[in-house]
């Protein structure tokens, strides 16, 4: 039988640094929510990405949370979201009990468009509202025209938080995604370039990052005040990671470097193998960028004869995975409801099953692919898996 390839799966260093850290842990019998992992791979990932503060927590979903309570968004207040990307960038505002407002991608970077952007808040200007936040995801490693998206909230002095759940290790004008905005958010699930088998990670780089994180770290640790007894003035979570998962995060760190390469690799082996069928493109990769290539995704040209669908089927009859691009938020049954800001003009329905529509996120959505991208294939893997993809055009 073949061997079962995935679409991204945990990758633990080879020297075994993970292992070293954790039974430092269970030697020490510090296996609870507390611990020299947590305070160390907080400080290890600040001085790695050059951020100002950083919150180690028990998933990226809860960093976003705690972000947007730490801007003081509230009931009924607007937060400015980008459409595509997995439901958890958007999830947070409903806790909140806010309003999503989705916005829509541009082409180059497949991220949230600096262009619809400037409409929606042109567009609640004229209502007499502005957002209380921004929300920008760098999806799939590709980093978003984060310095446009950056100077366009400046001006409108919104604070932006910016998902970099998906790009550890994405490097944009000489600076790492998730330094850029007010708040970064960064994701350690087991699909991630790095895994602590779970969790994430606030960064804060507001002036007052140190206060602000303290904030956070009260609330992530069910507001407790410093009393003699359990005594609570404002709702808590229990978000806090805890140390023996640090204690992977911190020897996955290790080798970030060393997984972005090959994530990259990835990429590039599928352009060299697959780039010259017709029909075929891949997912950008903006010059002012150097990118994690998190995912490697396909594109397949509207006129194709071969849909994102026969890619799939053909993969996983091969016991191989791979998966849709996410489907975007304005798109999704739960934000029915919400608003959404684009570009084009007089969108429509391209695919009444997906429903699929003629945004560029919709447009992105329909057609692509995200193809396996897990850094232990070998050449031979990736080989295999252009076999049964060049089939398809015979």
């Amino acid at each position: 039988m073949k061997q079962h390839i995935f679409l991204a799966s945990p990758h633990m260093s080879e020297e075994g640094y993970e292992k070293q850290y954790i039974k430092e842990a269970f030697d020490t019998n510090w296996i609870a929510p507390l611990g020299k992992n947590v305070t160390e791979f907080e400080n290890e990932m600040v001085r790695k990405l050059g951020a100002g503060r950083a919150v180690a927590l028990s998933a990226g979903t809860a960093a976003i949370h705690m972000a947007l309570k730490a801007v003081g968004v509230g009931q009924g207040d607007i937060v400015f979201c980008q459409s595509l990307t997995f439901s958890a960038s958007a999830n947070p505002i409903v806790y909140e009990r806010a309003v999503p407002v989705f916005i829509d991608s541009e082409t180059e970077t497949w991220n949230m468009s600096p262009q619809a952007l400037e409409l929606a808040f042109d567009k609640y200007a004229k209502m007499g509202r502005r957002p209380k936040a921004v929300i920008v995801v760098h999806l799939y490693g590709i980093s978003a025209k984060i310095a446009e998206i950056k100077e366009i909230c400046g001006r409108y002095q919104v604070p932006l938080i910016e998902d970099a759940a998906e790009s550890l290790g994405t490097v944009y004008q000489g600076r790492y995604t998730g330094t850029f905005g007010d708040y970064g958010i960064i994701s350690f699930n087991g699909n991630k370039i790095i895994t602590s088998s779970g969790g994430g990670m606030l960064l804060v780089n507001t002036e007052d990052a140190q206060e602000k994180a303290q904030k956070v770290l009260y609330w992530a640790t069910q507001a407790r005040e410093p009393a003699p007894w359990y005594q609570h003035t404002e709702i808590g979570y229990n978000y806090r990671m805890s140390n023996i998962v640090a204690g992977i995060g911190r020897g996955q760190l290790k080798v970030l470097d060393r997984r972005v390469e090959k994530k990259r690799y990835i990429l590039e082996y599928y352009r060299k193998h697959l780039g010259d069928l017709p029909g075929i493109s891949f997912m950008p990769m903006p010059q002012e960028a150097y990118c994690n290539c998190w995912l490697s995704v396909l594109q397949l040209a509207e006129n194709c004869p071969v849909k994102p669908k026969d890619i799939m089927r053909a993969l996983a009859e091969d016991d191989v995975e791979s998966r849709p691009v996410w489907k975007p938020m304005h798109l999704q049954p739960i934000f029915a409801g919400c608003d959404f800001v684009s570009q084009v003009q007089d969108l429509c329905i391209l695919e009444e099953e997906s429903g699929a529509d003629s945004s560029v996120s919709g447009q992105i959505f329909a057609r692509g692919i995200c193809m396996p991208s897990d850094s232990k294939m070998t050449d031979e893997d990736l080989q295999r898996i252009c076999d049964v993809v060049r089939e398809l055009w015979k």
